[in-house]
């Protein structure tokens, strides 16, 4: 019985000093965390795939010049994580809604990513005024049949401002003669393009001289679509509960002024700040509506949103 007792008083005895002489290995140390963090932070070089396009239109990375321009972008958008995530969060929310008008309109699918690159998929405000999801400037919008005034901007219309959008680059399409440089006209309008083609006597974007926002235009939305496409190749690790979706709703006809939006929400059973989530077209709590057109007001179903009670 004694020599079981000491060979286990032994054990014990070794097994303490492994853990003592273990921890002052471990200690974190300048130089242990300097080797820890390069063994365990990685971050590598990108292979450019060997064949891109957008919109069926094949980018020529055989160039070197259009080969380092697309590194770049990969290499940006891959490694501005938190950003990258957030895109496909929300695309998951968002794209459902615009894919369909893009197919109605014939405009190919690959326009979706310029709204990522446009506004990151939010209600963005420029510096120039152009707002909403697709960027629209103020003449833009009038001219293509929207409303825009201090009572309602529908260029915060998803749905209205994806139609227009689509109008417009049927339109750049059909001038400018390719969707690459449709997608060009976007960012610097059917004019600019037009006239850089001219003077550069090229009929090609990718052998126009642009400026730094034109010029990186193309290439950021071909790196969006690549990324977006294939979450894995590039690092991005989610479920899909980790995801964005969209709140079920309902329409309710407004041909009428509303005095206070406040009031209206709580017929409803939500406060303002849900209405303008779901309606952020409605840029006042009232509506004057002295033309008695009709609205659609979309209202969430019951059961998603938890609310104060009063």
């Amino acid at each position: 019985m004694k020599l079981v007792e000491r060979i286990l008083a032994c054990v014990g005895l070794l097994s303490l000093c492994f853990i003592f002489i273990y921890a002052l290995q471990d200690a974190p140390t300048d130089e242990n965390f300097e080797k820890k963090l390069i063994n365990d932070y990685n971050v590598y070089a990108l292979q450019v795939p060997e064949h891109l396009d957008f919109a069926g239109e094949a980018m020529p990375l055989n160039n070197p010049d259009i080969l380092e321009r697309m590194d770049r972008e990969l290499l940006v958008n891959t490694y501005w994580q938190s950003n990258g995530l957030l895109m496909f969060k929300r695309s998951k929310k968002y794209f459902p809604i615009i894919e369909p008008i893009l197919a109605k309109y014939g405009v190919p699918d690959d326009f979706k990513y310029l709204a990522v690159i446009e506004s990151g998929l939010t209600n963005a405000v420029s510096p120039a005024g152009a707002r909403g999801v697709w960027q629209i400037m103020k003449a833009t919008g009038k001219e293509n049949g929207l409303e825009v005034n201090t009572n309602v901007d529908e260029r915060y219309h998803l749905k209205k401002a994806t139609e227009v959008a689509c109008k417009y680059l049927l339109d750049a399409k059909e001038s400018l003669g390719s969707w690459t440089l449709a997608a060009a006209a976007y960012n610097a309008g059917k004019a600019g393009v037009s006239r850089r083609l001219g003077e550069q006597n090229v009929t090609d974007y990718y052998d126009l001289l642009l400026g730094e926002e034109t010029g990186r235009y193309l290439f950021r939305i071909v790196a969006l679509k690549e990324i977006l496409s294939h979450p894995n190749k590039y690092g991005f690790n989610f479920r899909d509960k980790d995801l964005y979706t969209n709140i079920p709703t309902f329409k309710v006809e407004v041909d009428t002024a509303v005095t206070d939006f406040s009031m209206f929400a709580q017929e409803f059973g939500i406060n303002y700040k849900i209405l303008k989530l779901h309606n952020p077209w409605l840029r006042e709590r009232h509506l004057n509506n002295k033309s008695r057109k009709r609205y659609e007001i979309e209202i969430p179903k019951e059961g998603y949103y938890d609310l104060a009670e009063k």
